[in-house]
Order: C-alpha cells, then sequence, then structure tokens
C-alpha cells in the first residue's frame, strides 16, 4: 500500500514542522502530504488551519500577518514541550528536505477558506525552481484553484479533494481533466467510487491510522493512503 505521512510524520512530531517532515523522510514510504497559505507579504507557508491558533504561540490568521511575524511564535509547544522551538516552514525549506528523496509530493492548496490570488503561481515557481515537476500533486478542495493551477503548470498531477461525495462524479472529474481524487477513507467502498477506480481514476483515501482499514482500501483498489501513523 502506497503511503504519505499525512502533514510529516504527525503522530510523532508536530503537524506540518521541519522536525516532523525530517523525520518523515526518513522513512520508507511513498510520499508526504502537507498544506500551503500565503501570507501577508505574498510568502508560502507549511501549515494546515488559516489561523495559528491551534498549533503555536500565537494568535490570527495566517493572511494577515507577514512571514516574519508569523515566525516569532513556537509551533511545536502545543505538542510537546520537547519540541520548544519549532516556527513555521516555508514552502521552500519544506521542498528541500524532500528534494534529496524519492518521495512524491503531495501539496495541498489551503484555499478554500480564504482565497489567496496568484497563490497557484507562487507556488508553480517554487516547484520549478527545485525542478519537482515529475514529483509534485497538486490537490486543494477548492477546484478552480485546481483549474488556474493546470493553466500554469499543465505537466504536474493534480487531485481534487472531496469531503463528500456528489453525483456525476466522473463527469465533475472529466470536466476539470484531472488525474486523481481524494476522498474519505469511508467512501472508499461506495458503489460510485468503486465504479471511478473500475473506469481506471486514481483514488487516494485520507486519513487512515489503521492498520486494517488500510488493507481494506488495498483491496477496493484504492490506489494510496494518507496517514498519520504512517507504519500500517
Amino acid at each position: 500500500m502506497k503511503i504519505l505521512a499525512h502533514r510529516g510524520y504527525s503522530v510523532k512530531y508536530p503537524e506540518n514542522t521541519m522536525i516532523a517532515f525530517l523525520e518523515a523522510a526518513k522513512l520508507n514510504i511513498w510520499g508526504v502530504e502537507f498544506d500551503v497559505h500565503l501570507t501577508k507579504d505574498n510568502q508560502l507557508v507549511v501549515i494546515h488551519d488559516e489561523s495559528i491558533n491551534r498549533t503555536s504561540t500565537g494568535k490570527g490568521f495566517v493572511k494577515d500577518m507577514t512571514l516574519e511575524e508569523l515566525q516569532t511564535f513556537d509551533y511545536g509547544l502545543w505538542f510537546a514541550p520537547e519540541f520548544a522551538g519549532q516556527k513555521i516552514p516555508t514552502l521552500a525549506e519544506v521542498l528541500t528536505v524532500f528534494k534529496a528523496t524519492p518521495f512524491q509530493i503531495n501539496i495541498e492548496i489551503k484555499s478554500d477558506i480564504f482565497e489567496y490570488p496568484g497563490i497557484e503561481a507562487l507556488i508553480a515557481n517554487e516547484i520549478h525552481a527545485f525542478n519537482l515537476e515529475d514529483r509534485v500533486i497538486i490537490s486543494s478542495f477548492n477546484h478552480e484553484s485546481i483549474a488556474r493551477f493546470q493553466q500554469i503548470m499543465p505537466n504536474v498531477k493534480t487531485a481534487l479533494l472531496f469531503a463528500s461525495l456528489i453525483m456525476n462524479l466522473e463527469e465533475y472529474i472529466k470536466k476539470f481533466n484531472t488525474d486523481a481524487i481524494h476522498i474519505p477513507y469511508y467512501y472508499g467502498m461506495r458503489s460510485i467510487v468503486q465504479q471511478a477506480v473500475k473506469n481506471g481514476i486514481i483514488v487516494r483515501a485520507y486519513t487512515v491510522n489503521d492498520g486494517a482499514i488500510a488493507r481494506q482500501m488495498e483491496s477496493l483498489g484504492i490506489d494510496a493512503v494518507f496517514s498519520d501513523v504512517v507504519n500500517l
């Protein structure tokens, strides 16, 4: 089963931090997944939430702060005292870690709550700078963002993220000309998903932290799973 480390090695280390990525890079797995937001001064940073409240010592929205302001807070203490000192990573810092690995790199564009004008082009520039066009997967719940990215960098793989299933799924996927869909694992057995798998659509499932569920996904033809635990 192909496994992607969800927000890095996030069961043991604070999610979306450099230590979580450095430790994930040591694992014998298929890939890594992480989330990208845009700061007030147009810097690409890796963090899951729109705000820093949950995973840092600060408060506020990423979009309202500069990179320098965001880096004044601690992003490890919330997880455990021994991880004090972790800073918010930039996309370039994370790509530097995985450039030296064979990992597939799933970058989720987190523009489904707040639109970040120009974020697709900025991400494309970083991918090109690191020469990672053949190893990146771009995903988002904001499917228009995926369409914009495809126009900028059509040679990079993309995936539509879904929190729930929709009618006419395959017709919708074809409309966006994407490579794959990412869905909650509990939809993997639904007939509409199984039909998509049979028709050659790549389906990946999140978030799987149980080995039995991972094996079930594999038996259903799911291509890969996102996991915090990774050792499934």
